[in-house]
């Protein structure tokens, strides 16, 4: 017992209270992973390669990429669930394991549950483990969003799916709001992926408080940071304005798997790279920095 730990016991025997030991969660295991939405101006295939050099095993597929002169979606939203398998064994063989895919749709769209489904069903038959939606800006029906998601969450857990929605901006524009919203729903393979850049830049509103009031529904992270000064502007973690040991210590013992899937690794004030050389370079600084955060709080 170090010299701290013994006073607060000294002060806790003194003020009559009973000193209890804590029962503790496993450590949650982070699957730290890049999105290959940073390499949108380039091929899929060189996202890939990108993403594996800078020593990830995670990949999260973003929406599209640029295929020679015309942008081609990572999985069509109406492609077979085998089309999406086929794409899961090529990360595999270049060892990365899809965690993550967009959904590339608004819940509330005319066509959002044809195509949330046919997401579900895409991430089952690929072994991915979560589909991400979100909102639009303006906000969206509260109560049609429940509807859809009760509807949708036999469909996950069939496909052995979470559907995870995150902050955007509008009445979904906290994690306490989403978590509102998958409390409501009650189904386990409906939960809330955190984004802290959104809710700073969307909102203004510090992600740190935010994130205590949802921390049980949270199973993944879009991770972004953000700066208010010089100006306002997304970037990678560790270069905005968002402590990320704060932001990840709510979560570092829950005994779950919990993806955290880089969406911006960019330097801010900075011009976007033009060769994927130094996207590759973003990328390793955003995986290194994020497991010395986590090392440190799961020490």
């Amino acid at each position: 017992m170090n010299r701290r730990e013994f006073l607060g016991t000294g002060a806790a025997i003194a003020s009559g209270g009973l000193i209890t030991a804590q029962p503790k969660l496993p450590p949650t295991k982070f699957q730290i992973a890049c999105m290959t939405l940073p390499y949108a101006r380039f091929p899929l295939i060189r996202a890939l390669k990108g993403i594996q050099s800078a020593g990830y095993k995670y990949v999260a597929w973003g929406t599209s990429h640029k295929e020679e002169s015309k942008e081609v979606p990572v999985v069509a939203r109406d492609a077979s669930p085998e089309k999406a398998k086929e794409l899961a064994v090529r990360c595999r063989d270049m060892g990365l394991e899809p965690v993550l895919m967009f959904s590339g749709i608004y819940p509330e769209a005319k066509d959002g549950l044809e195509v949330l489904t046919q997401r579900l069903k895409q991430a089952g038959g690929a072994g991915v483990s979560q589909v991400l939606t979100f909102g639009h800006t303006k906000g969206g029906d509260r109560k049609f969003w429940i509807e859809r998601f009760k509807a949708l969450g036999p469909i996950a857990k069939d496909n052995n799916v979470l559907l995870v929605v995150k902050q955007h901006g509008g009445e979904t524009g906290t994690g306490e709001a989403c978590a509102e919203i998958t409390r409501e729903v009650n189904h386990p393979n409906v939960k809330v992926n955190y984004d802290a850049g959104n809710v700073l830049d969307y909102l203004n509103k510090d992600p740190i408080p935010d994130i205590k009031t949802c921390v049980d529904e949270v199973r993944s992270f879009c991770i972004k940071d953000h700066r208010n000064w010089p100006k306002s502007e997304d970037c990678g973690p560790g270069l905005g304005e968002i402590d990320h040991y704060k932001l990840l210590n709510p979560v570092a013992f829950t005994g779950l798997t919990m993806p955290l899937a880089c969406e911006n690794i960019f330097a801010p004030l900075l011009p976007r790279p033009d060769k994927p050389e130094d996207v590759d370079t973003l990328a390793r600084r955003s995986r290194e920095f994020l497991e010395l955060v986590i090392a440190g709080l799961q020490k």
